[in-house]
């Protein structure tokens, strides 16, 4: 799951300018200064993400942790290209010598320094039992391989193997033998962590705790403390009628509206949510604010801020609905809350759709271009670049 990540697009853009593009990924990062150098022992990259200076982060179910890892990837690289991969479970599987149904891709995420891809991998045959469009594949199996694939389009796996790293706990995270209520066999431990963001010096984790409302939001210092505070989370599904405290937040980012930092948030089934981040207090318990019913029978997987003609929009990727536009202002001025439920599935702040079905996982390449994973009616799955300016 991904975000624009702006201290990303800055270092681009210095970097070319003051011509230290070549050497600034032999620098270490202070940020790892106090890292350890061996190899972390990740049960599941459940999602992935970045911290600055090209630090990877992973979000690990099984483990209930938060790992970060330095992988020297700070080679700046401000060229604005697209990028282009037909098959591309064929030639992961090619590459891990195995098979194309053999292959899981769990999380993609983008280096904004270096434009490199980094994708969550399994090997499992679990496509084959791929059943419900509520299934993701988390649920499937856990991801254990790390690929990178260049922005010439060459593919490796990344070994984790004397890196310098560092580990967080999330504390009292969901039972790991609790099981899905209604995906059958499922545990609820695949939605520990749903998804997870860098701002401003702390990690935000959504995912699930074993409170009595297991939906759950961490902030996590980075560089990692013990300092970690989690604060439950309710909100009104209009489509659902009713209040709901156990269904995570499938996908969110970081924005300032009227003056104050919040998160917004995507939930199934599509309600859109606001959380301000200073009602975020540790064992406390914090109602969202539902700004938007975008859809039923959905689940929104990645959500991104991207510019166009110098304004920010909100573009969110489904599993069963075309993309979504939203405009930041719409949210920043609706004035109401959906407190009912809601007639035709549909209500509150106005978004746009955009052409785009089949979407798998997204992120921003870079200032020109959206990265997307697309399941093809044939079955395959591609990798795409869309220039931004189509949204």
């Amino acid at each position: 799951m991904k975000r624009f990540i702006l201290f990303g697009l800055l270092i681009v853009g210095f970097a070319a300018l003051a011509g230290w593009a070549r050497t600034v990924g032999s620098l270490p990062s202070p940020l790892a200064r106090d890292f350890t150098t061996g190899t972390p022992s990740v049960k599941s990259m459940s999602v992935l993400a970045f911290a600055p200076d090209g630090i990877l982060l992973i979000g690990d179910s099984e483990d209930a942790a938060i790992y970060a890892v330095d992988l020297n990837d700070r080679t700046v690289r401000s060229q604005k290209e697209a990028l282009r991969l037909m098959d591309l479970e064929g030639q992961i599987a090619s590459l891990l010598g195995t098979t194309s149904e053999s292959v899981l891709v769990h999380d993609l995420a983008v280096n904004p320094i270096s434009q490199n891809v980094y994708l969550s991998v399994s090997r499992t045959n679990a496509r084959a039992h791929w059943d419900s469009r509520f299934t993701l594949p988390n649920d499937l199996g856990d991801a254990q391989i790390l690929l990178k694939i260049t922005p010439d389009g060459e593919i490796d796996e990344v070994p984790l193997q004397g890196v310098k790293y560092a580990r967080a706990i999330l504390p009292n995270p969901i039972e790991a033998s609790k099981k899905h209520r209604w995906k059958k066999g499922i545990r609820l431990r695949v939605d520990t962590i749903t998804d997870l963001v860098y701002h401003e010096n702390k990690i935000y984790v959504a995912g699930l705790s074993n409170e009595e409302f297991a939906s759950t939001m961490w902030q996590v210092p980075f560089p990692f403390t013990e300092d970690i505070s989690a604060t439950t989370v309710e909100i009104f599904h209009g489509a659902h009628g009713r209040y709901e405290t156990k269904a995570p937040i499938r996908t969110f980012l970081p924005y300032q509206l009227n003056h104050e930092e919040y998160l917004l948030a995507a939930y199934l089934c599509t309600p859109l949510v606001t959380l301000p981040v200073s009602k975020l207090e540790n064992g406390q318990h914090l109602m969202g604010k539902t700004v938007g019913e975008f859809g039923s029978g959905n689940y929104p997987l990645d959500m991104v801020r991207y510019q166009k003609n110098g304004k920010d929009y909100i573009l969110i990727s489904n599993s069963n609905l075309p993309f979504m536009v939203v405009d930041p202002d719409d949210i920043a001025s609706y004035g109401g809350s959906i407190t009912e439920e809601v007639e035709g599935y549909t209500a509150g702040v106005p978004y746009s759709v955009r052409s785009g079905t089949g979407i798998e996982q997204m992120d921003l390449l870079n200032a020109d271009y959206l990265l997307a994973l697309q399941r093809m009616p044939s079955g395959k799955l591609n990798m795409f670049s869309y220039p931004l300016a189509r949204f």
